[in-house]
């Protein structure tokens, strides 16, 4: 029999490791934001916000995660350095 959660959790894990080396050199919030999105696009299959959150099963309400996510976006890119 497959434990589908051992798998979820090694496949959640490959997902934030390689999130964590692309975004090394950001401050740790744009780090986070990085994880938050990789890991909710690729598990939900979805670009919407709420689809993301849902993903995410985090402890705060969806709106306030959602307006997380928005203020982030709206940000924009932060600039490259080494």
């Amino acid at each position: 029999m497959v434990n589908f959660t051992s798998n979820t959790y090694q496949m959640k894990r490959e997902i934030l490791n390689f999130s964590n080396k692309i975004s090394k050199h950001l401050p740790k919030t744009d780090r986070k934001f990085a994880a938050d999105m990789t890991y909710g696009m690729l598990a939900s299959g979805s670009c919407l916000l709420m689809d993301i959150v849902d993903k995410l099963l985090e402890p705060s309400k969806k709106v306030n995660s959602v307006e997380r996510l928005t203020r982030h976006l709206s940000k924009g890119v932060p600039p490259f350095r080494l």
